[in-house]
């Protein structure tokens, strides 16, 4: 009998590397994370143990005698960067950048390890991923050459620090933390043990040395950071790169961040000559013209606290299949069926049904926030109705099922923005607040009357229509 119990007390338990939940049995499926392949033996039941006091290294301290100053954030040389970080890079602050292939991970960082660097503040670049002549090719392409920059290739742990110890950096730059394994620690470099050894290396040295350190991490395909999702935890600073390929604008969202908000988001320009900063990155996303054009209707978004006025086009033309197209760019099919869906019923306009309708934005801006509806709308009547908009307006509103717009957030902020790039006139949902000087805001309740503001006009079909009656 006391054998059995002696068995059950060494029978080995099983544990997810994710989230730390327990079970007596393999499971290729954590039930409480839904993570896969993570739950692993971890041996028998450990034994219950207590700590017991010991010495104190520092002394509590209110928390008004702690001095703040070792946490002032140091300046990157890329402004559009700190806005992000919340002022600077922090000394002793860990920041990740993630980002999917190609968008530009690798130059901007490379910038700013070339604008960072200085007599007092050496930084150190090591790459994992590339040799150090492609990184030395593409800084002579960008013009981020600095005597007090340092540049390594290196995927071992330990040669990392021992070039911390030889350069002894203010600013460190890994790309990336998959790349880099250590040799005491079983498993290729990107896996879970690898990513959570390395990163946690680094994190003490960061702290030891009051080192700020640019992590760069990789994604999956649906977008999310690769690796255990300690990562996250474990560090200062999460940012997002973003951007299509295809188009020249890069944002940089914060997703987390100890010392700053996280509703900030920075812009940037990819060219050939590298990566910049955009102070004012709306003239991106418009195209100016003599004279309006039908289906177009411009609109402000808020990407964080920053409002850019974008651009949405609309083309409806004769469908010559039995199932309409419906072709989107830019935007959320689900939100533009839903904005013909609404015209169709309660703006009665029934041409839409039997048409292939395009809908897209200028200059790869996204727009995935309700605010963006009513611009959609009106774009998509403009463009049925071959009826331009009047010039220099602005559309700001959420539209619902039942053809009513909808209040949204920073309404007072978008239409400064629109005054400021000289826009005149704005259709708003009701009580907008302080409106801008020399800004004509109509107030409107639902898409009817937001219809109003296209001239009535006669299609151009209408004449062909009438000639094959006669």
């Amino acid at each position: 009998m006391a054998t059995r119990k002696a068995s059950a007390k060494e029978r080995p338990s099983y544990r997810c590397t994710e989230c730390g939940w327990t079970t007596a049995k393999w499971l290729g499926r954590c039930p409480e994370c839904q993570a896969w392949g993570t739950v692993e033996e971890f041996g028998g039941t450990p034994a219950v143990r207590t700590t017991a006091p010991g010495r104190v290294t520092t002394a509590a301290l209110p928390i008004g005698q702690v001095d703040g100053r070792q946490a002032t954030a140091r300046t990157t040389g890329v402004p559009e960067l700190d806005r992000v970080l919340g002022g600077g890079l922090v000394p002793g602050a860990v920041v990740l950048l993630a980002g999917e292939p190609g968008v530009g991970k690798s130059t901007l960082l490379l910038d700013v390890a070339a604008k960072a660097a200085s007599a007092e503040h050496r930084t150190l670049y090591v790459t994992g991923e590339e040799s150090a002549s492609q990184v030395r090719l593409r800084a002579d392409r960008i013009g981020a050459l600095d005597d007090d920059l340092y540049l390594a290739a290196e995927t071992d742990l330990s040669a990392v620090l021992g070039h911390l110890d030889s350069v002894k950096p203010s600013l460190l730059i890994l790309d990336s933390v998959q790349t880099v394994a250590s040799p005491e620690i079983d498993g290729a470099p990107g896996g879970m043990a690898q990513v959570r050894e390395v990163a946690g290396a680094l994190i003490r040295a960061s702290k030891e040395r009051g080192m700020s350190t640019l992590l760069v991490g990789h994604v999956t395909k649906d977008g999310a950071i690769a690796g255990p999702r300690l990562l996250e935890h474990l560090v200062d600073v999460v940012l997002h790169f973003e951007g299509d390929r295809h188009a020249r604008l890069r944002l940089v969202r914060g997703v987390k961040n100890r010392y700053g908000t996280t509703d900030e988001v920075g812009c940037f320009e990819l060219h050939d000559e590298g990566i910049t900063g955009l102070a004012d990155p709306s003239g991106l996303f418009l195209t100016r013209r003599a004279e309006p054009v039908p289906g177009t209707c411009l609109t402000v978004t808020l990407e964080g606290r920053r409002p850019l006025v974008a651009e949405v086009q609309a083309l409806t033309v004769d469908s010559q299949i039995p199932s309409p197209r419906r072709t989107t760019s830019g935007l959320e099919t689900s939100r533009v069926s839903m904005m013909l869906a609404v015209l169709e019923q309660r703006g009665r306009i029934s041409a839409l049904g039997k048409r292939d309708i395009y809908s897209a934005t200028v200059g790869g801006v996204k727009l995935s926030e309700p605010a963006a509806d009513l611009a959609v709308a009106l774009a998509l009547a403009s463009a049925a109705s071959d009826t331009p908009l009047p010039k220099n307006l602005v559309a700001i509103g959420e539209v619902g099922l039942a053809g009513e717009v909808r209040r949204v957030t920073g309404v007072q902020r978008r239409l400064a923005e629109a005054s400021r790039l000289g826009f005149t006139h704005a259709l708003v949902p009701g009580d907008p607040g302080k409106i801008p000087a020399g800004m004509r805001v109509l107030e409107v309740a639902d898409v009817g009357e937001a219809l109003s503001v296209l001239p009535k006009r006669v299609r151009r079909e209408a004449p062909r229509e009438e000639e094959a009656r006669r």
